[in-house]
Protein backbone atom coordinates (compact mmCIF):
# COMPACT_ATOMS: atom_id res chain seq x y z
CA UNK A 1 0.00 0.00 0.00
CA UNK A 2 3.04 2.53 0.79
CA UNK A 3 4.67 1.61 -2.46
CA UNK A 4 1.35 2.42 -4.28
CA UNK A 5 0.80 5.49 -2.50
CA UNK A 6 4.12 6.93 -3.28
CA UNK A 7 3.90 5.98 -7.12
CA UNK A 8 0.75 8.06 -7.31
CA UNK A 9 2.45 10.55 -5.29
CA UNK A 10 5.18 10.50 -8.41
CA UNK A 11 2.69 10.51 -10.89
CA UNK A 12 0.59 13.33 -9.54
CA UNK A 13 3.36 15.57 -9.43
CA UNK A 14 5.18 14.68 -12.38
CA UNK A 15 8.05 13.28 -11.28
CA UNK A 16 9.76 9.74 -11.93
CA UNK A 17 8.87 6.97 -9.37
CA UNK A 18 12.46 6.04 -9.42
CA UNK A 19 15.83 7.18 -9.70
CA UNK A 20 17.90 6.37 -12.97
CA UNK A 21 20.90 4.55 -12.13
CA UNK A 22 23.83 5.93 -13.79
CA UNK A 23 25.18 3.63 -16.55
CA UNK A 24 27.67 0.79 -15.85
CA UNK A 25 30.47 0.11 -17.50
CA UNK A 26 30.61 -3.33 -19.26
CA UNK A 27 32.71 -5.99 -18.18
CA UNK A 28 34.82 -7.99 -20.74
CA UNK A 29 33.68 -11.07 -21.18
CA UNK A 30 35.68 -14.04 -19.96
CA UNK A 31 38.47 -15.71 -21.48
CA UNK A 32 37.43 -19.16 -22.30
CA UNK A 33 39.85 -20.35 -24.89
CA UNK A 34 42.10 -22.01 -22.11
CA UNK A 35 41.40 -23.57 -19.07
CA UNK A 36 41.98 -21.49 -15.80
CA UNK A 37 45.20 -22.82 -14.35
CA UNK A 38 44.89 -24.11 -10.94
CA UNK A 39 46.84 -22.58 -7.73
CA UNK A 40 48.51 -24.24 -5.45
CA UNK A 41 46.74 -27.14 -3.35
CA UNK A 42 45.05 -25.80 -0.32
CA UNK A 43 46.48 -25.78 3.26
CA UNK A 44 44.53 -26.37 6.16
CA UNK A 45 45.18 -26.02 9.94
CA UNK A 46 44.37 -29.72 10.72
CA UNK A 47 42.73 -30.14 14.62
CA UNK A 48 44.36 -30.68 17.38
CA UNK A 49 44.17 -34.32 19.15
CA UNK A 50 44.43 -34.18 22.56
CA UNK A 51 44.99 -37.65 24.31
CA UNK A 52 43.49 -39.32 27.57
CA UNK A 53 42.99 -42.92 29.05
CA UNK A 54 40.16 -43.48 30.94
CA UNK A 55 40.27 -45.85 34.24
CA UNK A 56 38.81 -48.70 32.55
CA UNK A 57 42.29 -48.44 30.10
CA UNK A 58 39.96 -47.09 26.65
CA UNK A 59 42.09 -44.56 25.10
CA UNK A 60 40.06 -40.99 24.56
CA UNK A 61 41.26 -38.66 21.48
CA UNK A 62 39.27 -35.50 22.23
CA UNK A 63 39.09 -32.74 19.15
CA UNK A 64 37.81 -29.31 19.47
CA UNK A 65 35.55 -28.24 17.22
CA UNK A 66 33.32 -25.25 19.07
CA UNK A 67 31.05 -23.55 16.00
CA UNK A 68 28.04 -25.99 16.94
CA UNK A 69 27.32 -27.25 19.77
CA UNK A 70 27.02 -30.91 19.38
CA UNK A 71 29.30 -33.46 19.53
CA UNK A 72 30.30 -36.37 17.92
CA UNK A 73 31.92 -39.88 19.45
CA UNK A 74 33.01 -42.68 17.71
CA UNK A 75 34.33 -46.08 19.70
CA UNK A 76 36.59 -47.83 17.46
CA UNK A 77 37.56 -51.60 18.06
CA UNK A 78 39.92 -52.83 16.11
CA UNK A 79 37.77 -55.76 15.25
CA UNK A 80 35.59 -56.48 12.40
CA UNK A 81 34.90 -59.07 9.75
CA UNK A 82 38.21 -60.28 9.38
CA UNK A 83 37.86 -61.55 12.90
CA UNK A 84 35.05 -64.23 11.85
CA UNK A 85 36.08 -67.65 13.47
CA UNK A 86 36.44 -70.43 10.43
CA UNK A 87 32.35 -71.55 9.36
CA UNK A 88 31.31 -68.54 11.15
CA UNK A 89 31.74 -65.90 8.44
CA UNK A 90 28.94 -63.26 9.10
CA UNK A 91 29.32 -62.99 13.20
CA UNK A 92 31.22 -59.71 13.38
CA UNK A 93 28.54 -57.90 11.12
CA UNK A 94 25.67 -59.81 12.42
CA UNK A 95 27.09 -59.08 16.12
CA UNK A 96 27.20 -55.05 15.10
CA UNK A 97 24.22 -54.68 13.55
CA UNK A 98 22.31 -56.50 17.13
CA UNK A 99 23.84 -53.71 19.07
CA UNK A 100 21.58 -51.40 18.97
CA UNK A 101 18.86 -53.77 18.94
CA UNK A 102 18.76 -54.02 22.96
CA UNK A 103 20.67 -53.41 25.19
CA UNK A 104 20.83 -52.65 29.20
CA UNK A 105 17.62 -53.99 29.84
CA UNK A 106 15.53 -51.80 26.80
CA UNK A 107 14.35 -53.12 23.61
CA UNK A 108 14.87 -51.65 20.49
CA UNK A 109 11.77 -49.33 20.56
CA UNK A 110 12.20 -48.20 23.92
CA UNK A 111 16.27 -47.23 22.57
CA UNK A 112 15.17 -45.81 20.04
CA UNK A 113 12.27 -43.45 21.67
CA UNK A 114 14.98 -42.22 24.74
CA UNK A 115 17.59 -41.55 21.26
CA UNK A 116 15.00 -39.30 19.60
CA UNK A 117 13.68 -37.72 23.40
CA UNK A 118 17.46 -36.29 23.37
CA UNK A 119 17.73 -35.58 19.43
CA UNK A 120 20.94 -38.16 19.12
CA UNK A 121 21.89 -40.38 17.02
CA UNK A 122 23.06 -43.80 17.83
CA UNK A 123 24.63 -46.14 15.06
CA UNK A 124 26.98 -49.81 15.16
CA UNK A 125 28.21 -51.28 12.21
CA UNK A 126 30.94 -53.33 11.10
CA UNK A 127 33.73 -53.50 8.30
CA UNK A 128 36.41 -56.34 7.51
CA UNK A 129 38.85 -54.29 9.78
CA UNK A 130 36.46 -52.63 12.18
CA UNK A 131 33.87 -52.56 14.49
CA UNK A 132 32.38 -48.71 15.20
CA UNK A 133 29.75 -47.63 17.35
CA UNK A 134 28.48 -43.95 16.75
CA UNK A 135 26.61 -41.27 18.08
CA UNK A 136 25.85 -37.95 17.64
CA UNK A 137 23.96 -35.54 19.98
CA UNK A 138 23.70 -31.77 21.35
CA UNK A 139 25.87 -31.30 23.98
CA UNK A 140 23.64 -30.29 26.46
CA UNK A 141 21.77 -33.82 25.89
CA UNK A 142 25.45 -35.72 26.04
CA UNK A 143 25.18 -37.17 29.67
CA UNK A 144 22.20 -39.00 29.14
CA UNK A 145 23.16 -40.30 25.76
CA UNK A 146 26.37 -41.65 26.54
CA UNK A 147 24.68 -43.43 29.09
CA UNK A 148 22.41 -45.14 26.50
CA UNK A 149 25.84 -45.54 24.52
CA UNK A 150 27.59 -47.59 27.12
CA UNK A 151 24.43 -50.03 27.34
CA UNK A 152 24.85 -51.12 23.57
CA UNK A 153 28.27 -51.38 23.97
CA UNK A 154 28.94 -53.20 27.11
CA UNK A 155 25.61 -54.38 28.12
CA UNK A 156 23.71 -55.30 24.72
CA UNK A 157 21.19 -57.95 25.18
CA UNK A 158 20.77 -59.78 22.07
CA UNK A 159 17.18 -60.54 22.15
CA UNK A 160 16.37 -63.59 20.15
CA UNK A 161 13.68 -61.88 18.37
CA UNK A 162 15.24 -59.33 16.86
CA UNK A 163 17.89 -61.87 16.46
CA UNK A 164 15.18 -64.01 14.11
CA UNK A 165 14.44 -60.96 12.18
CA UNK A 166 17.86 -59.54 10.90
CA UNK A 167 18.41 -63.12 10.54
CA UNK A 168 15.03 -63.37 8.17
CA UNK A 169 16.60 -59.98 6.62
CA UNK A 170 19.62 -61.01 5.27
CA UNK A 171 18.33 -64.31 4.45
CA UNK A 172 16.04 -62.07 1.93
CA UNK A 173 19.05 -60.04 1.11
CA UNK A 174 20.46 -63.05 -0.63
CA UNK A 175 17.89 -64.28 -2.05
CA UNK A 176 17.17 -61.20 -3.95
CA UNK A 177 20.62 -60.28 -4.70
CA UNK A 178 20.18 -63.38 -7.03
CA UNK A 179 18.01 -61.08 -9.41
CA UNK A 180 20.42 -58.09 -9.98
CA UNK A 181 23.83 -58.42 -11.77
CA UNK A 182 25.39 -55.98 -9.57
CA UNK A 183 25.21 -57.92 -6.19
CA UNK A 184 25.55 -60.93 -8.14
CA UNK A 185 28.70 -59.45 -9.02
CA UNK A 186 29.61 -58.11 -5.66
CA UNK A 187 29.17 -61.89 -4.34
CA UNK A 188 30.75 -63.32 -6.70
CA UNK A 189 34.56 -61.30 -7.74
CA UNK A 190 36.01 -61.45 -4.49
CA UNK A 191 34.71 -65.15 -4.72
CA UNK A 192 36.85 -66.13 -7.75
CA UNK A 193 39.94 -63.58 -6.40
CA UNK A 194 40.52 -65.37 -2.83
CA UNK A 195 38.10 -68.41 -3.21
CA UNK A 196 35.94 -69.50 -0.20
CA UNK A 197 38.71 -70.36 1.88
CA UNK A 198 39.99 -66.86 2.36
CA UNK A 199 37.88 -64.17 4.37
CA UNK A 200 37.95 -62.12 1.70
CA UNK A 201 36.46 -64.41 -0.75
CA UNK A 202 32.70 -64.07 1.50
CA UNK A 203 31.02 -61.38 2.11
CA UNK A 204 30.80 -58.84 4.96
CA UNK A 205 27.18 -60.97 5.87
CA UNK A 206 28.15 -64.08 5.76
CA UNK A 207 26.79 -67.29 2.93
CA UNK A 208 22.74 -68.66 3.89
CA UNK A 209 24.68 -71.72 6.23
CA UNK A 210 26.10 -69.60 8.45
CA UNK A 211 23.05 -67.00 8.78
CA UNK A 212 21.09 -69.79 9.64
CA UNK A 213 23.72 -71.13 12.19
CA UNK A 214 23.97 -68.00 14.46
CA UNK A 215 22.79 -68.51 17.89
CA UNK A 216 22.62 -65.77 20.99
CA UNK A 217 25.60 -67.62 22.59
CA UNK A 218 27.90 -67.13 18.93
CA UNK A 219 26.83 -63.07 19.39
CA UNK A 220 27.70 -62.80 23.05
CA UNK A 221 31.15 -64.76 22.75
CA UNK A 222 32.22 -62.62 19.56
CA UNK A 223 31.12 -59.69 21.66
CA UNK A 224 33.46 -60.43 25.29
CA UNK A 225 36.30 -61.75 23.51
CA UNK A 226 36.66 -58.33 21.10
CA UNK A 227 34.93 -55.56 22.36
CA UNK A 228 36.86 -54.26 25.30
CA UNK A 229 38.53 -51.16 26.41
CA UNK A 230 42.26 -52.33 25.79
CA UNK A 231 41.23 -53.59 21.97
CA UNK A 232 39.54 -49.57 20.89
CA UNK A 233 39.15 -46.15 21.29
CA UNK A 234 37.02 -43.66 21.43
CA UNK A 235 37.24 -40.38 19.21
CA UNK A 236 35.35 -37.36 20.80
CA UNK A 237 34.57 -34.61 18.08
CA UNK A 238 32.51 -31.65 18.96
CA UNK A 239 31.82 -28.51 21.29
CA UNK A 240 33.60 -30.21 24.56
CA UNK A 241 36.91 -29.65 25.70
CA UNK A 242 38.73 -32.42 27.89
CA UNK A 243 37.82 -30.48 31.19
CA UNK A 244 34.04 -31.32 30.43
CA UNK A 245 33.60 -33.99 28.92
CA UNK A 246 36.22 -36.48 30.43
CA UNK A 247 34.20 -36.66 33.60
CA UNK A 248 30.82 -37.99 31.60
CA UNK A 249 33.14 -40.67 29.78
CA UNK A 250 34.58 -41.74 33.12
CA UNK A 251 30.97 -41.91 34.84
CA UNK A 252 29.51 -43.63 31.17
CA UNK A 253 32.86 -46.27 30.29
CA UNK A 254 34.92 -45.66 33.50
CA UNK A 255 34.13 -48.94 34.76
CA UNK A 256 34.51 -51.37 31.46
CA UNK A 257 36.73 -53.92 32.67
CA UNK A 258 38.64 -56.19 30.04
CA UNK A 259 38.22 -59.81 30.21
CA UNK A 260 41.51 -61.72 31.36
CA UNK A 261 44.22 -62.32 28.63
CA UNK A 262 45.81 -60.01 25.90
CA UNK A 263 43.46 -58.53 23.28
CA UNK A 264 42.62 -60.64 20.10
CA UNK A 265 44.55 -60.49 17.41
CA UNK A 266 43.12 -60.97 13.26
CA UNK A 267 46.15 -63.20 11.56
CA UNK A 268 44.52 -63.56 8.22
CA UNK A 269 46.71 -66.00 5.47
CA UNK A 270 48.26 -63.83 3.34
CA UNK A 271 46.16 -63.88 -0.22
CA UNK A 272 47.88 -65.72 -2.90
CA UNK A 273 47.81 -64.21 -6.38
CA UNK A 274 46.89 -65.72 -9.22
CA UNK A 275 49.49 -67.02 -12.12
CA UNK A 276 47.73 -66.82 -14.97
CA UNK A 277 44.43 -65.04 -16.59
CA UNK A 278 41.17 -66.96 -16.17
CA UNK A 279 37.33 -65.63 -17.36
CA UNK A 280 34.54 -66.51 -15.12
CA UNK A 281 30.99 -65.86 -16.69
CA UNK A 282 28.28 -66.01 -14.21
CA UNK A 283 24.93 -66.53 -16.31
CA UNK A 284 21.93 -64.39 -16.08
CA UNK A 285 19.09 -65.23 -18.71
CA UNK A 286 17.60 -62.32 -20.11
CA UNK A 287 20.07 -59.81 -18.02
CA UNK A 288 19.95 -56.53 -20.06
CA UNK A 289 23.67 -55.21 -18.98
CA UNK A 290 26.81 -57.15 -18.46
CA UNK A 291 28.38 -56.40 -15.17
CA UNK A 292 32.43 -56.61 -15.78
CA UNK A 293 34.79 -56.97 -13.01
CA UNK A 294 38.56 -57.55 -13.89
CA UNK A 295 41.03 -57.39 -10.90
CA UNK A 296 43.36 -58.89 -8.39
CA UNK A 297 44.91 -58.80 -4.87
CA UNK A 298 45.76 -55.65 -4.12
CA UNK A 299 47.55 -53.83 -1.42
CA UNK A 300 47.39 -53.21 2.15
CA UNK A 301 46.10 -49.90 4.16
CA UNK A 302 49.59 -49.39 5.31
CA UNK A 303 51.40 -49.83 2.48
CA UNK A 304 54.06 -47.24 1.84
CA UNK A 305 53.37 -47.19 -1.85
CA UNK A 306 49.79 -45.62 -0.45
CA UNK A 307 49.95 -42.51 -2.77
CA UNK A 308 51.48 -43.44 -5.81
CA UNK A 309 48.63 -46.08 -5.66
CA UNK A 310 45.95 -43.39 -5.35
CA UNK A 311 47.88 -41.17 -8.05
CA UNK A 312 48.13 -44.14 -10.61
CA UNK A 313 44.58 -45.35 -9.63
CA UNK A 314 43.33 -41.78 -10.09
CA UNK A 315 44.22 -41.66 -13.59
CA UNK A 316 43.26 -45.25 -14.10
CA UNK A 317 39.80 -45.17 -13.10
CA UNK A 318 39.47 -42.97 -9.50
CA UNK A 319 37.25 -39.59 -11.14
CA UNK A 320 34.89 -38.84 -13.86
CA UNK A 321 37.90 -37.64 -16.11
CA UNK A 322 39.83 -41.02 -15.56
CA UNK A 323 40.85 -43.02 -18.63
CA UNK A 324 38.54 -45.82 -18.08
CA UNK A 325 35.92 -43.72 -17.79
CA UNK A 326 36.45 -41.65 -20.78
CA UNK A 327 36.87 -44.56 -23.00
CA UNK A 328 34.32 -46.81 -22.15
CA UNK A 329 31.25 -43.60 -21.54
CA UNK A 330 32.36 -40.96 -23.74
CA UNK A 331 34.63 -42.41 -26.93
CA UNK A 332 32.98 -45.38 -27.18
CA UNK A 333 29.68 -45.26 -25.16
CA UNK A 334 29.31 -48.56 -24.04
CA UNK A 335 28.48 -47.84 -20.55
CA UNK A 336 27.37 -45.21 -18.32
CA UNK A 337 30.77 -45.05 -15.96
CA UNK A 338 33.72 -47.09 -15.97
CA UNK A 339 36.07 -46.92 -13.16
CA UNK A 340 38.85 -49.18 -10.94
CA UNK A 341 39.78 -48.76 -7.52
CA UNK A 342 41.97 -50.44 -4.20
CA UNK A 343 39.98 -51.32 -1.40
CA UNK A 344 42.46 -51.31 1.16
CA UNK A 345 42.37 -53.46 4.36
CA UNK A 346 44.54 -54.65 6.86
CA UNK A 347 45.27 -57.43 5.07
CA UNK A 348 45.69 -56.65 0.80
CA UNK A 349 42.46 -56.13 -0.75
CA UNK A 350 41.07 -56.21 -3.72
CA UNK A 351 41.85 -54.37 -6.75
CA UNK A 352 38.91 -53.79 -9.44
CA UNK A 353 38.32 -52.28 -12.59
CA UNK A 354 34.49 -52.62 -13.57
CA UNK A 355 31.58 -51.07 -14.80
CA UNK A 356 28.26 -52.48 -16.32
CA UNK A 357 27.76 -52.19 -20.35
CA UNK A 358 25.62 -53.15 -23.08
CA UNK A 359 24.87 -56.52 -23.98
CA UNK A 360 25.88 -56.57 -27.58
CA UNK A 361 29.26 -54.75 -26.32
CA UNK A 362 30.39 -56.72 -23.78
CA UNK A 363 33.66 -58.14 -25.58
CA UNK A 364 34.50 -55.23 -27.10
CA UNK A 365 34.31 -53.30 -23.63
CA UNK A 366 36.23 -56.16 -21.73
CA UNK A 367 39.01 -55.00 -25.00
CA UNK A 368 38.83 -51.49 -23.95
CA UNK A 369 39.48 -52.33 -20.31
CA UNK A 370 42.68 -53.78 -21.18
CA UNK A 371 43.79 -52.10 -23.64
CA UNK A 372 43.48 -48.97 -20.06
CA UNK A 373 44.81 -51.49 -18.26
CA UNK A 374 48.15 -52.28 -20.11
CA UNK A 375 48.04 -48.45 -21.01
CA UNK A 376 48.35 -47.48 -17.72
CA UNK A 377 51.82 -49.33 -16.93
CA UNK A 378 53.82 -47.04 -19.71
CA UNK A 379 54.93 -43.95 -18.45
CA UNK A 380 51.98 -41.08 -18.02
CA UNK A 381 52.19 -37.42 -19.00
CA UNK A 382 53.27 -34.81 -16.94
CA UNK A 383 49.80 -33.12 -17.70
CA UNK A 384 48.13 -36.47 -16.32
CA UNK A 385 50.12 -36.62 -13.32
CA UNK A 386 49.72 -33.32 -12.08
CA UNK A 387 46.56 -33.20 -12.81
CA UNK A 388 45.25 -36.24 -10.64
CA UNK A 389 47.79 -35.15 -7.69
CA UNK A 390 45.95 -31.75 -7.21
CA UNK A 391 42.56 -33.90 -8.01
CA UNK A 392 43.51 -35.92 -4.63
CA UNK A 393 44.77 -33.12 -2.57
CA UNK A 394 42.07 -30.74 -3.68
CA UNK A 395 39.91 -32.66 -2.22
CA UNK A 396 41.96 -33.62 1.27
CA UNK A 397 40.32 -30.72 2.82
CA UNK A 398 36.31 -32.08 2.16
CA UNK A 399 37.39 -34.78 4.88
CA UNK A 400 37.43 -32.86 7.64
CA UNK A 401 34.09 -30.94 6.83
CA UNK A 402 31.62 -31.97 9.84
CA UNK A 403 33.11 -33.60 12.79
CA UNK A 404 31.30 -36.74 11.71
CA UNK A 405 33.90 -36.53 8.76
CA UNK A 406 36.72 -35.34 11.65
CA UNK A 407 36.17 -38.94 13.80
CA UNK A 408 36.14 -41.42 10.72
CA UNK A 409 39.72 -39.90 9.62
CA UNK A 410 41.17 -40.15 12.63
CA UNK A 411 39.19 -43.79 12.91
CA UNK A 412 41.47 -44.77 10.45
CA UNK A 413 44.78 -43.77 12.49
CA UNK A 414 43.16 -45.90 14.84
CA UNK A 415 42.76 -49.31 13.10
CA UNK A 416 45.62 -49.40 10.93
CA UNK A 417 48.14 -47.88 12.99
CA UNK A 418 49.28 -44.89 11.25
CA UNK A 419 51.01 -42.14 12.56
CA UNK A 420 50.16 -39.03 14.35
CA UNK A 421 51.26 -36.50 11.78
CA UNK A 422 50.09 -38.63 9.26
CA UNK A 423 47.19 -36.55 7.95
CA UNK A 424 49.58 -33.51 8.74
CA UNK A 425 51.87 -34.17 6.28
CA UNK A 426 49.56 -36.05 3.41
CA UNK A 427 49.14 -33.46 1.01
CA UNK A 428 53.03 -33.02 0.58
CA UNK A 429 53.62 -37.03 0.57
CA UNK A 430 51.11 -37.19 -2.82
CA UNK A 431 52.12 -34.17 -4.24
CA UNK A 432 55.88 -35.54 -3.99
CA UNK A 433 54.78 -39.15 -6.46
CA UNK A 434 56.29 -38.57 -9.67
CA UNK A 435 55.96 -40.48 -12.96
CA UNK A 436 58.40 -43.10 -12.24
CA UNK A 437 56.32 -43.96 -9.13
CA UNK A 438 53.26 -44.45 -10.82
CA UNK A 439 54.48 -46.64 -13.22
CA UNK A 440 56.63 -48.74 -10.85
CA UNK A 441 53.64 -49.48 -8.50
CA UNK A 442 51.12 -49.62 -11.83
CA UNK A 443 54.04 -52.30 -13.02
CA UNK A 444 54.10 -53.68 -9.52
CA UNK A 445 50.00 -54.18 -8.73
CA UNK A 446 48.15 -54.42 -12.27
CA UNK A 447 49.80 -57.27 -13.94
CA UNK A 448 46.47 -57.75 -16.47
CA UNK A 449 48.06 -61.44 -17.81
CA UNK A 450 47.34 -62.65 -14.25
CA UNK A 451 43.98 -60.50 -13.45
CA UNK A 452 40.66 -62.68 -13.18
CA UNK A 453 37.61 -61.48 -15.23
CA UNK A 454 34.30 -61.96 -13.32
CA UNK A 455 31.44 -61.18 -16.37
CA UNK A 456 27.92 -61.10 -15.09
CA UNK A 457 25.24 -61.61 -17.91
CA UNK A 458 23.50 -63.69 -20.22
CA UNK A 459 25.93 -66.44 -21.58
CA UNK A 460 23.70 -67.14 -24.86
CA UNK A 461 24.37 -63.59 -25.93
CA UNK A 462 27.72 -63.20 -24.61
CA UNK A 463 29.67 -66.42 -24.64
CA UNK A 464 31.33 -67.09 -27.53
CA UNK A 465 32.27 -62.71 -28.64
CA UNK A 466 34.39 -63.73 -24.86
CA UNK A 467 35.64 -66.59 -25.03
CA UNK A 468 36.92 -65.39 -29.21
CA UNK A 469 39.10 -62.73 -27.34
CA UNK A 470 41.29 -65.42 -25.91
CA UNK A 471 42.09 -63.89 -22.81
CA UNK A 472 42.48 -67.18 -20.75
CA UNK A 473 40.98 -70.56 -19.42
CA UNK A 474 37.23 -69.61 -19.12
CA UNK A 475 34.44 -71.12 -17.07
CA UNK A 476 30.62 -70.39 -17.31
CA UNK A 477 28.93 -70.88 -13.46
CA UNK A 478 25.27 -70.78 -12.27
CA UNK A 479 23.92 -67.82 -10.10
CA UNK A 480 23.56 -70.82 -7.43
CA UNK A 481 27.23 -71.83 -7.61
CA UNK A 482 27.79 -68.00 -6.44
CA UNK A 483 25.54 -66.99 -3.88
CA UNK A 484 25.00 -69.86 -1.22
Amino acid sequence: MRMLTALALALALGRPALAQAPAQPTAPPPDRSTAPTPGPAPRMTLPVVQKHVLTSGLPVWIIERHAVPMVNLALVVKSGSAADPAGKFGLASLTAAMLTEGAGGKDALALADELDYLGADLSASSSFDATVVGLSVPVARLQPALSLMADVVVRPDFPQRELDRLREQRLTALRTAKDSPPAISSIAFPLIVYGREHRYGTTASGTSATIKAFTRDDLRQFHASHMRPDHAALLVVGDVTPASVLPLLEAALGGWRAPAGPPPTVNLSAPSQAQARAVTVIDKPGAAQSVIAIGAVGAPRATPDYFAIEVMNTILGGSFTSRLNQNLREQHGYAYGASSRFDMRRAAGPFAASAMVQTDKTAEAVTEFFNELNGIRQPVTAEELSKAKNYVAFSFPGRFETSGDVAAAYSELVVYGLPDDYYATYVDRLLAVTAADVARVARQYIQPDRLAVVIVGDRQAIESKVKALTLGPAQVLPVDAVIR
